[in-house]
C-alpha cells in the first residue's frame, strides 16, 4: 500500500461486491505500513451503526499510529453523504484524542472510490 490508488484498488477489490454495507478500518504503523485490515461493522437491512469507541480500542489494539476508513455504497454510488461525513469526523476526532492520525476514509460504489482526503474533507 504505498500509494493513495494502491489502497484505493485494494478497498475496490474488497468492498464492491458486498451486498451489504461493510465499515472497516486499515491500521497502519508509525511509517503508514498497514498493521490489519479489519472489517469491524456490517449493516442490517435498513441501518449500519459505527461505534467510536471500538474504532478506538482496536486502534489501541493494534498500538495503530494511523488509520484509514473505507466503506461500501451498494447502491454503488460512491459520494460522501453529510451522515458520513458527520462520522468521519466523530472518528478523527476520537482517533485524535489517543494520538492516532486519520489519513483519510474512501467510499467505495461498484467499481469507483471516493477518497475525503482528495476531496479536501478530512
Amino acid at each position: 500500500m504505498n500509494s493513495p490508488s494502491a489502497v484505493r484498488n485494494y478497498l475496490v477489490l474488497l468492498l464492491a461486491e458486498e451486498e451489504r454495507e461493510v465499515f472497516m478500518v486499515l491500521y497502519l504503523d508509525a511509517q503508514n505500513r498497514v498493521i490489519a485490515a479489519e472489517p469491524l461493522f456490517h449493516s442490517t437491512l435498513t441501518q449500519t451503526a459505527v461505534f467510536p469507541r471500538e474504532v478506538v480500542k482496536q486502534a489501541l489494539a493494534y498500538n495503530a499510529a494511523g488509520a484509514i476508513f473505507a466503506h461500501n455504497h451498494p447502491s454503488g454510488i460512491a459520494e460522501p453523504s453529510l451522515a458520513d461525513r458527520d462520522l468521519t469526523q466523530a472518528l478523527k476526532n476520537a482517533l485524535a484524542m489517543v494520538d492516532v492520525r486519520t489519513h483519510d476514509h474512501f467510499i467505495v460504489g461498484g467499481m469507483a472510490a471516493v477518497s475525503f482526503a482528495q476531496r479536501g474533507l478530512l
